[in-house]
């Protein structure tokens, strides 16, 4: 049996496997919040104006995580003041979770942020995304004083790189 592997790769926010992955991204996490399945409309909403383009060097990093090169998940990086970057988008789709791809690709926005010049890297996210949130913290995050606030975010976390 072949053995399927994992490459990161950074890439365009606007290309055909990022922009699907976003849409997915923010569907799963909408639909979650929402405890209903989220509509095409209310996803094209939810990435308007989302920020997603400072996702780039010399703000940010953008990364599209393939499993034996299918598109799988990706996530991002976003360069705070203070030598901060923070953790964004951070999603694998449901058939590829379980394979391994999750701590590779956080390994690898950690790797991002610090080539963009970080030195601690931060995140927010809500109390209902248990499975992020136990990604986060086996990772060696721990729980920090909110940084930010906004109407989808219950927690904070914090590593120094």
């Amino acid at each position: 049996m072949a053995r399927m592997t994992w490459i990161f790769t950074p890439e365009r926010v606007d290309t055909p496997d990022a922009t699907s992955l976003r849409r997915d991204y923010y569907g799963d996490v909408a639909s979650s919040y929402w405890k209903r399945p989220a509509t095409e409309a209310e996803i094209d909403e939810g990435l308007t104006d989302d920020g997603v383009e400072l996702l780039t060097p010399p703000t940010g990093q953008f990364l599209v995580a393939r499993h034996d090169g299918r598109a799988a998940g990706c996530g991002g990086v976003l360069l705070l003041e203070g030598e901060r970057a923070e953790l964004t988008r951070v999603f694998l789709r449901r058939d590829f979770r379980g394979k391994g791809g999750a701590d590779a690709l956080l390994t690898r926005l950690e790797d991002a942020a610090r080539e963009l010049g970080a030195r601690r890297m931060v995140l927010n996210t809500r109390l209902d995304l248990v499975e992020a949130r136990a990604l986060y913290t086996r990772n060696g995050y721990g729980e920090i004083p909110a940084y930010c606030s906004g109407p989808y975010m219950d927690i904070w976390y914090g590593k120094e790189l």
